[in-house]
């Protein structure tokens, strides 16, 4: 599964990736004027126009000994689409595993455990209340498609050129973080002196009686 979309974030194919990248671009920007439920009623209509006609083509063939009668879609159905117990662990897993960890890390961040990630944070809300003004949902996931397919193709024809400015911001982001835990620490108050230890009670010395 992962190889075949890889295999269409890589433009491997690109008839195929071509076709599943505009079916879902038009189909994400169908939703701005109609429900999701008319979008995936149409897309099933649209689907079965084509697939009924030419399996009927195909069984009028057979009648008329015109060809072996094979199915027009037999490979698509021949596609092991199941998942074993083992895998359908192995993805129940996962999910469990991401969502535990989004909860540790937003309890780390609204509770403050790092100062500097948690002002990270406050900068991240701070600049989608800005993003929530300009757009919506959708036009982030319409966008966010976009450029699920158009960066890896990106990425791998200017390859040495991205890592370059990958580094840069690395490093930018590295000092950036170093000024900012610098003036954190600047900042706190000097911890409190511990208290000299009392001296120790001289014993007295008992005089004798004569």
């Amino acid at each position: 599964m992962a190889s075949k979309v890889a295999d269409l974030l890589y433009w491997r194919d690109v008839p195929k990736t071509g076709l599943v990248f505009t079916g879902l671009v038009v189909g994400l920007a169908c939703l701005f004027q109609l429900s999701a439920i008319s979008v995936l009623s149409n897309l099933g209509l649209s689907i079965m126009a084509f697939t009924l006609p030419v399996r009927l083509l195909y069984k009028a063939m057979k009648v008329v000994h015109l060809s072996d009668g094979e199915h027009p879609f037999q490979s698509y159905l021949d596609e092991d689409s199941t998942l074993t117990d083992e895998d359908t662990i192995r993805v129940v897993e996962k999910i469990v595993l991401l969502i535990a960890t989004l909860i540790t890390e937003l309890k780390r961040l609204f509770f403050i455990d790092s100062i500097v990630d948690s002002v990270k944070f406050i900068l991240l809300l701070y600049l989608l209340t800005y993003v929530g003004v300009q757009t919506n949902g959708l036009t982030l996931v319409i966008s966010g498609v976009i450029c699920a397919f158009s960066l890896p193709l990106a990425y791998r024809l200017q390859r040495e050129r991205i890592d370059n400015i990958i580094k840069a911001v690395k490093l930018l982001v590295t000092r950036v973080t170093e000024i900012v835990e610098l003036v954190v620490l600047l900042a706190k108050p000097p911890p409190a002196p511990a208290p000299a230890p009392s001296p120790a009670p001289t014993p007295k010395l008992k005089l004798k009686a004569k």
